[in-house]
């Protein structure tokens, strides 16, 4: 069975040891080690990487106490110096220990039970038994777990029997009965716990909570820490700079600018609105004028689905015949009636042959819209529909 060096020692970077195990599988190479320090996937937190003889390790997991390595490519010694990708291994112990302190915290403050936990690559969640947290709750929370932090207060690992286990503070009693690992944050918690941490709260360097969201009747905390909170900092703090720079104004008032700015884009918007309509109205008539039978047909260049359904309703108000619309940017074509027999109804018509063009769409028997793949599909089914409209 392989000597697990990351229980003892999660600063172990280095070692030299010997391959004990090799194995073939459809997805690739696996060796197994005398001693390791490749923490393997678990308990919420990714596996390590690096290197084993030089040779990339892609994968490690646990299977009936042996850490199976997956590797690039095939050893050709046993005897291999091996090394951690320390960045990846020293960010889930910042990561994986945050969240002991982070549940903790929440217990105590807020009642709330920490339900399941999860490190992925860009941020750490733990789901907790409540419905809903408060903002001023969540505040609370983050001040105080940080609080603990700048403590430093010591972390340390022991291996437990079941009844020295059942007589510790633990937040909930392990499922095995043997080899039971107890991580305890001095002054904090007791907590039954494989994965790996920092030695003292300090070296987890800040908890930042990101957000929540309702998840059935918990709530999920997206949270980051230490370097994973530094960059989200550094990131938050250079799009600020930009926009501040890009509006002319100080980080303090842009809240205030962008209000400002949202209230003039809505008045510019209904002034816009206004002139369409107005605009609408004219073109209406236009149209009109110029029918020939009962088909008004017309493409434009860059007219929006919705601006063609605008001006198709208007038409149609006035006019007891058909309404063909077909716009070149946007590749849609949009049909309209009022008043005319059930064989034109829209919908069923464009239902019936929007296939042949390679069209998505549909609609009511007084309207019906569809989007095509190219301007050329759009096209050739417009002259298709009007064809159509001419026979009757």
């Amino acid at each position: 069975m392989t000597q697990k060096i990351y229980y003892d020692s999660a600063y172990t970077r280095e070692w030299h040891t010997t391959i004990t195990g090799r194995m073939d599988k459809e997805d690739g190479i696996y060796v197994t080690l005398a001693e390791t320090a490749f923490y393997p996937h678990g308990g919420g937190q990714p596996c390590d990487l690096g290197r084993i003889g030089g040779i990339q390790v892609l994968d490690v997991n646990i299977e009936d106490g042996d850490v199976w390595h997956k590797l690039e490519r095939a050893p050709e010694q046993n005897e291999v110096n091996c090394e951690l990708k320390w960045d990846r291994r020293f960010d889930h112990m910042q990561q994986h220990t945050g969240q002991h302190l982070l549940s903790a915290i929440t217990l105590k403050l807020v009642d709330a039970m920490t339900l399941s936990f999860h490190l992925g690559a860009d941020h750490a969640t733990i789901d907790v038994e409540a419905p809903e947290l408060s903002v001023d709750q969540l505040t609370t929370i983050e001040q105080e777990v940080n609080r603990q932090i700048y403590r430093n207060a010591r972390i340390s690992s022991s291996w437990v029997t079941a009844e020295e286990a059942a007589r510790l503070p633990l937040v909930k009693q392990p499922s095995v009965t043997e080899d039971i690992r107890i991580v305890e944050i001095e002054g904090v918690e007791y907590n039954a716990c494989g994965g790996t941490h920092v030695s003292a709260t300090g070296e987890i360097g800040i908890i930042k909570l990101l957000k929540t969201e309702k998840v059935k009747s918990s709530t999920r905390i997206y949270f980051k820490c230490g370097t994973r909170a530094l960059n989200e900092f550094t990131a938050t703090q250079n799009v600020l700079n930009s926009i501040s720079v890009i509006l002319k104004t100080s980080k303090d008032e842009l809240v205030e600018r962008i209000e400002k700015m949202e209230l003039e884009q809505k008045q510019l918007q209904t002034e816009l609105n206004t002139v369409k309509t107005t605009n609408d109205t004219y073109y209406a008539e236009e149209l009109l004028a110029a029918r020939e039978g009962l088909v008004i047909a017309q493409i434009f260049e860059d007219k929006s689905l919705k601006e063609m359904q605008s001006l198709a309703t208007k038409l149609t108000a006035e006019h007891e015949g058909l309404v063909l619309f077909a716009s070149i940017s946007e590749a849609k074509v949009v049909l309209a009636q009022n008043g005319q027999p059930p064989e034109w109804a829209c919908g069923p018509f464009f239902k019936g042959n929007l296939g042949a063009y390679q069209g998505k769409g549909g609609g009511s028997e007084k309207m019906a819209q569809a989007g095509f793949a190219s301007s050329e599909d759009a096209l050739a089914f417009y002259e298709f529909t009007r064809e159509q409209l001419g026979h009757h």
